[in-house]
């Protein structure tokens, strides 16, 4: 099989697998699905994922097909690059290969002015016309009209929160806080009329390429607030070179005012995605973030 082949015959990729017909190698540091790198008879190389084979949950409807929307919509003029979508199946996904390279200065500023582009180009309303997941979990993406404040309280706050609650990872009295800050949501101000994000960028999402850009991986994208993107990049030690990202973002599209004491709420979400996959050793992170705002 080539990759000329391939294009023309996606579906016939998982019977190459079957029968070891391609060579495979694993790749390392995904936490939701297997990965692993395809060399094609051509030399290709493609990046695949799949869901693990001891996984004792299904494979999600539309966990693959969904991800592969996210990334054609997120596919826009003078954006971020992304890989191509070369198989999109409900048992994987198959990607154009990128060569890892060095975060620079020069590629940083690129990728400031590439986002404030993509997040330009707008969504109809707030969420998606696909199903949405954020890691594994199910996040909802049915278009919605209401303003942004109860629409993130609704849709990106509270089912992570009763599922961290639910799962033992956040106490009683983090639930009371966090639904404070829910509860008074509008006071934070910054709403804003749908932009294109990315939905899930931390820095881990930010693949830094040989080819000196910063291209976008793994998204949960649907139509949300742009500043949801740029507060989730400075999350766990935040993304190399954030301040030269940040500063190329607001010279070509400038931030409304505040957006810095929204930087909490808007990590707020990913948090508690967190808490609610991975259980207690993001309660803390979920309590700074909350008491953070409770202090503003």
């Amino acid at each position: 099989m080539d990759l000329a082949y391939l294009r023309s015959h996606p579906q016939h990729l998982p019977t190459f697998l079957k029968h070891q017909r391609i060579r495979e190698t694993p790749v390392a540091g995904g936490s939701i699905s297997a990965a692993s790198r395809l060399t094609l008879d051509d030399g290709a190389s493609l990046f695949v994922k799949t869901w693990p084979e001891r996984s004792p949950e299904p494979i999600p409807e539309g966990f693959f097909t969904s991800e592969a929307s996210g990334i054609e919509w997120l596919r826009t003029p003078d954006g971020p690059p992304l890989p191509e979508v070369l198989v999109a199946l409900p048992d994987l996904l198959a990607l154009e290969w990128v060569d890892s390279g060095e975060p620079t200065r020069v590629g940083a500023e690129l990728f400031g002015r590439q986002l404030a582009a993509m997040h330009r180009a707008g969504a109809p309303s707030f969420g998606a016309q696909w199903p949405g997941f954020i890691g594994a979990l199910h996040q909802d993406n049915a278009p919605s009209a209401q303003a942004w404040p109860q629409w993130f309280a609704e849709r990106r706050l509270q089912p992570y929160l009763r599922q961290s609650v639910d799962g033992g990872a956040l106490s009683a009295a983090d639930a009371t806080a966090t639904e404070q800050v829910i509860d008074q949501i509008e006071v934070y101000g910054g709403a804003e009329p749908p932009s294109r994000i990315h939905g899930d960028l931390w820095p881990g999402n930010l693949h830094w390429a040989a080819d000196g850009r910063a291209w976008l991986i793994d998204p949960a994208a649907h139509g949300g607030h742009r500043e949801t993107d740029l507060a989730q990049l400075a999350l766990f030690g935040g993304a190399p070179e954030l301040a030269t990202i940040i500063d190329a973002y607001r010279e070509e599209w400038p931030l409304a005012e505040g957006w810095q004491r929204r930087v909490p709420l808007h990590q707020l979400q990913l948090l508690l995605v967190h808490t609610a996959l991975f259980g207690s050793a993001y309660q803390s992170a979920v309590r700074q973030a909350v008491d953070t705002l409770l202090r503003t």
